[in-house]
């Protein structure tokens, strides 16, 4: 064990010290990791691609443990035709969509681009333009901490709900009940993706919502479209030091459209008299445009120019350089304020705050 700084972990680049650092690339010392932190008593922080925490500059108080194991297995054909993908749970993301689509399998194009770890994304239920994770996933296979032992999780069991799991649900403080060791995809061996369900990401690729496209068109389009909204990461661009989006977009009852302005991006939810709205809409229609908290906007006095939205995506809340926790959560907390007052609507911030609040 030894101590280690957290905001290199992160892709907002924000965090203090842990108290102890344990970096485990196999799922055999990712249990014994977590075991030795629980018979010790010890807080326990897990991290792996760190794109969805924020992480106080105190630090940590406790282990953290880094989920490095990795590896993309193709595996038989199930029953219904589709094939099993087993993904380690360090295993980064993005990497992984693409090496599915290179074995002719598609699902999962429309997730691309997204940072982070593939162990997280049921954690998160990690869905965009149109695709979420509850779609695809087979099984997550979890060590219980309560019972020291290994089990499944299949896609029913797992609870999803909108950026929502049981493993969430079960999770505080960055502390999870159950600790993700790999995850399992049925995908269709295709060329053609899944059916188009994002407007946007349709227009872009001049079909009808609901149609295929080839699945490597849909990830250049979705890999183009996330990085002129600097959600995919580059270490040259600022933009794209933040967890990607701060807050959910709000799901409320359909009557809360009648104290909107007409054209309110709205869209429909499985819950029967239930919408979302676009969070981003708010965040711009309350008064808080792109770059909110640069120097020379009407923000720069939260955080002294350190952070701000980014200047792509409402959003992201971004580091410029040398921003601290405080700085991040100073811009979120004046975003919150101003679309509720303007709206009456709370925004809900999406990455795990640890160690802090807003």
């Amino acid at each position: 064990m030894n101590t280690q700084l957290l905001a290199p972990l992160t892709t907002t680049g924000v965090g203090g010290p842990a108290d102890a650092f344990v970096r485990a690339d196999t799922e055999e010392r990712i249990t014994a990791a977590v075991a030795a932190a629980d018979a010790a008593g010890e807080e326990l922080l897990i991290v792996a691609g760190g794109s969805n925490l924020v992480i106080d500059d105190a630090g940590y108080p406790g282990t953290v443990l880094q989920i490095a194991n990795r590896g993309v297995a193709i595996g038989k054909e199930l029953s219904d035709g589709r094939i099993r993908v087993d993904i380690a749970a360090g295993h980064p993301w993005d990497d992984a969509v693409a090496q599915t689509l290179a074995a002719g399998l598609s699902g999962l194009e429309a997730l691309s681009g997204i940072p982070g770890s593939a162990g997280a994304t049921p954690v998160q239920n990690v869905g965009a333009y149109g695709s979420e994770v509850a779609h695809t996933l087979l099984e997550a296979k979890v060590y219980e901490r309560a019972t020291g032992t290994t089990t499944h999780f299949g896609n029913a069991g797992l609870g999803f709900g909108y950026r929502d799991s049981l493993l969430k649900r079960t999770t505080a403080n960055g502390s999870p009940q159950y600790v993700v060791l790999s995850v399992a995809f049925a995908l269709q061996r295709r060329a053609d993706s899944a059916p188009i369900r994002y407007a946007e990401l349709a227009r872009s690729l001049g079909v009808a919502a609901g149609e295929r496209a080839d699945a490597a068109a849909v990830r250049a389009t979705v890999l183009a479209l996330r990085a002129s909204k600097g959600m995919v990461l580059d270490a040259a661009d600022r933009d794209t030091y933040s967890t990607g989006s701060f807050f959910t977009n709000p799901i409320v009852p359909a009557a809360v459209l009648d104290s909107l302005p007409a054209g309110a991006p709205n869209f429909p939810v499985d819950t029967p008299g239930l919408v979302k709205l676009s969070a981003a809409w708010l965040i711009d229609k309350a008064g808080f445009a792109k770059g909110f908290g640069l120097e020379g906007t009407a923000g720069e006095a939260l955080a002294g120019g350190r952070a701000a939205l980014s200047t792509k995506h409402t959003l992201a809340i971004t580091n410029r350089g040398h921003a601290s926790s405080a700085d991040v959560l100073a811009i979120a907390r004046a975003v919150r304020a101003g679309v509720l007052e303007r709206f009456g609507i709370e925004l809900h911030n999406e990455p795990l705050l640890i160690g802090c609040a807003l």
